[in-house]
């Protein structure tokens, strides 16, 4: 595994899914958009769990129960167990657990991805500040969450309660676009409240946690499209991270991401966890990958031909060197239209 700060993309002369022993997927984005099968998803995981890689996928999104995702994988042609999911949910409710007694009423702030997680832990959903709840849990409860039950948390947490988040994404994709997510609701507590939430999902630890307790993964690779979730909780946990382009993550800020933000390994979409990934070597004052050369001066210059990917592999590495451990402010929109990104 990789350690510490990503300094610019690794090669690996291996297959992904024979270098590494699991697959820890993200969802939205990487596997699925709209409820709809990413182009490529189900051929590849199929291919890479043929090989031996187990697959386990992991969401941030605490509405559904394990049980629900795996069905929906499974209709999406990916045969799923409800074991292969681990959700913010289950992170959460460990994290309150450990620290309330066995069997404590916990107010609920979501759906029922969150009742059955509480539940699994011995603990008792409830549904009033005047339950006298031990904490207060907050997570994505759908698009019908009623504003009652924001008042609710605000009520119990201004009262002293501890409060938990599963997540902090602001925003969630759907089949119409992009819609607040768990972030925006928790952002009308703390308003509220002026308190602030233990959260346990992706990037923190204790979705990491969560994830290799329930795998017992030794080499995960941790695949996402997402910078500020699924690849800084791969840096936060110390282990390998591939990039696909299917989500949210575009190439301006890809090369504009600071360490904690930078991908071990970058591809167009899941074909990437059969193949082994090309090698980026320093060459004069840049990187080569493929056909392309890429160097950062005032700007990022690329010339070359070949594949777009090894450009914008060779372009992230100049990007990245140069920045160091900050942002890259280097205007890149020249070199990413000569790849025609």
């Amino acid at each position: 595994m990789s350690q510490g700060v990503r300094t610019r993309p690794e090669g690996s002369g291996r297959p992904l899914n024979e270098a590494y022993d699991t697959a820890l997927l993200d969802l939205d984005g990487v596997v699925y958009a709209g409820g709809n099968a990413i182009a490529h998803a189900a051929d590849s995981l199929e291919r890479a769990r043929a090989g031996g890689m187990h697959l386990a996928y992991v969401t941030n999104n605490a509405l559904r129960t394990p049980d629900v995702v795996a069905e929906h994988l499974t209709e999406l042609g990916i045969p799923t167990g409800a074991d292969d999911v681990i959700t913010s949910a289950q992170a959460v409710a460990r994290l309150i657990s450990e620290q309330v007694p066995a069997g404590a009423p916990v107010l609920v702030i979501g759906g029922e991805g969150l009742r059955v997680a509480l539940r699994e832990r011995g603990l008792t959903p409830v549904e009033s500040a005047d339950d006298d709840p031990a904490a207060v849990v907050q997570g994505y409860g759908g698009p019908d969450l009623t504003w009652s039950r924001f008042a609710e948390a605000s009520y119990a947490v201004a009262r002293g309660v501890p409060w938990f988040a599963s997540n902090t994404d602001l925003t969630i994709p759907s089949g119409r676009g992009i819609a607040p997510g768990n972030g925006a609701a928790v952002e009308v507590v703390r308003i509220a409240t002026g308190a602030e939430p233990q959260v346990a999902g992706k990037p923190l630890p204790p979705m990491h946690r969560e994830t290799i307790l329930r795998t017992g993964a030794e080499r995960p690779l941790v695949v996402g499209d997402r910078l500020d979730t699924d690849i800084e909780g791969a840096f936060n946990g110390g282990v390998d991270s591939l990039l696909v382009l299917t989500g949210v993550t575009d190439d301006p800020q890809l090369l504009a991401a600071p360490p904690r933000h930078r991908p071990t390994y970058v591809d167009a979409d899941l074909r990437g966890l059969l193949t082994g990934q090309p090698e980026i070597t320093r060459e004069g004052d840049g990187f080569r990958c493929g056909g392309w050369t890429a160097t950062a001066a005032d700007r990022l210059e690329l010339e070359g031909d070949g594949e777009a990917l090894d450009g914008l592999r060779a372009l992230c590495a100049a990007a990245w060197t140069a920045a160091g451990d900050g942002s890259c402010e280097l205007d890149g929109e020249k070199a990413l239209a000569r790849l025609g990104l």
